[in-house]
């Protein structure tokens, strides 16, 4: 199978048979980048645990330095004696028919 230019450039900075510290392999990753848009990496990780173990099973969430870029917004629809307490938890556009008129008028923000 023929590969692009931009393949063949990029797969000579990496020796297939080599198993890369995490700090090499993210060098690499940032070399051998070549698309015109945001690339993602995916990782695979062999920890060595036997998951029908419960105390060696593996579990937990993290939170990215700088998000993911991406702003949460919420809309509530609600009767307007609730309308304060839904502003109070965080909600940006709150309303009823008002929200439903505005969003049928071609709203989308």
């Amino acid at each position: 199978m023929k590969h692009g230019k931009k393949y063949v450039d990029s797969a000579k900075l990496v020796d297939r048979n080599t198993l890369y510290e995490v700090k090499d392999a993210l060098d690499i990753a940032v070399q051998t980048g070549k698309a015109k848009f945001d690339e993602t990496v995916e990782v695979h990780v062999r920890l060595g645990v036997d998951s029908r173990h419960a105390d060696q099973q593996v579990r937990g969430a993290i939170v990215l330095p700088h998000g993911t870029g991406k702003t949460v917004r919420a809309l509530v629809f609600c009767k307007p004696e609730k309308a304060q307490a839904a502003i109070d938890a965080g909600a940006e556009f709150v309303g009823a028919e008002d929200m439903v008129a505005k969003i049928q008028g071609g709203w989308m923000d």
